[in-house]
């Protein structure tokens, strides 16, 4: 039997206590500029929530916060 972190793989376990967590790339926005500009602030204020709530777990990401601001701005054309 297996505990709930033994890998079955073969691969070794990364968990928060023994490594960085390291997440991207991060989605493209790009695809949203279609959208109407109140929906595009939507998209915009969701995709802070999820990377705010990604780094509340102590998901590290690759992209600096203010990097990925001026990305999704510039993606979303707003």
């Amino acid at each position: 039997m297996t505990t709930p972190m033994e890998s079955t793989t073969g691969i070794p376990v990364v968990t928060p206590t023994t490594a960085e967590v390291v997440a991207g790339p991060w989605p493209n926005y790009s695809n949203c500029r279609h959208l109407p500009e109140r929906d595009r602030w939507e998209v915009y204020a969701m995709a802070k929530a999820s990377r705010g709530a990604l780094e509340d777990r102590g998901v590290v990401m690759a992209e600096v916060y203010h990097d990925f601001i001026a990305r999704i701005t510039r993606e979303l054309d707003i």
